[in-house]
């Protein structure tokens, strides 16, 4: 059984900084996921929303503002007065705070509308590229079948998890397209046939976003191999009990 603590600690932390990355580690997570998106200078940002209106004390899109208008902006504030200060970290930050703590990345390419993907695809590559991670540290995740098509010609050997809501029929065609790695599925939509059809074909089945353990004790049992959740030391008690 593992646990990934999805954009952090975020329910301890405001989602997607340092703060929240600390607090996930101090929890024992092996896997932090994070969630990258380009700003108007084409840096990758660690930012999961098409504007930073919900996550910081700004307004207008990510793809809109700068890395240094960005990172001027309070994204702790928001989620309580002790995060004062935290900034939206770039995704080489989050890279080198990874490498020092030695914590696994779930990289999620966000592309919304009109976005460039070849570029955003490329500009990740350049970071990575800067920090001397091992590929097995790394997956790149994404809804974005595209996106995950450009990482598997840019960086083959860094491993990659197709995002779906719910698995659909031609599941397997894109996996087999992307070579991936993995299946991440909404908890809520997944039954146990769907889910020994894919670890029948020797994926990764990981499940986004189960707060409550509860909901997902019979996932385990159809072979899920990872939960991605806000809240991973609610797991500590079920974990425990399956070892």
């Amino acid at each position: 059984m593992k646990i990934t603590a999805h954009r952090g600690l975020s329910s301890q932390a405001p989602e997607n900084t340092i703060a929240a990355f600390d607090l996930a580690i101090e929890q024992g997570v092996e896997w932090i996921e994070i969630d990258v998106q380009l700003s108007k200078d084409d840096v990758p940002m660690v930012i999961h929303d098409q504007t930073v209106n919900r996550c910081s004390n700004g307004s207008g899109k990510v793809s809109g503002l700068s890395c240094d208008q960005l990172q001027q902006l309070d994204a702790g504030l928001w989620f309580g007065d002790a995060f004062r200060g935290e900034m939206i970290p770039t995704l080489l930050d989050t890279l080198q705070f990874a490498h020092k703590q030695r914590v696994k990345l779930n990289i999620e390419l966000k592309v919304y509308e009109d976005d460039d993907i070849e570029l955003l695809c490329r500009q990740v590559r350049a970071v990575i590229e800067q920090v001397d991670i091992e590929s097995d540290q790394l997956l790149f995740s994404s809804f974005s079948t595209p996106a995950l098509m450009s990482m598997k010609a840019l960086l083959p050997e860094i491993r990659r998890g197709q995002l779906w809501q719910k698995v659909p029929s031609q599941a397997f065609n894109i996996l087999e397209d992307i070579e991936a790695y993995s299946v991440h599925c909404d908890y809520r939509f997944l039954d146990q046939s769907t889910a020994k059809m894919i670890k029948e074909a020797d994926y990764q089945l990981y499940c986004y976003t189960p707060n409550f353990p509860e909901l997902v004790e019979q996932h385990w049992l159809w072979g899920v191999d990872m939960m991605i959740t806000d809240i991973p030391q609610a797991y500590q008690h079920q974990i425990l009990s399956f070892t």
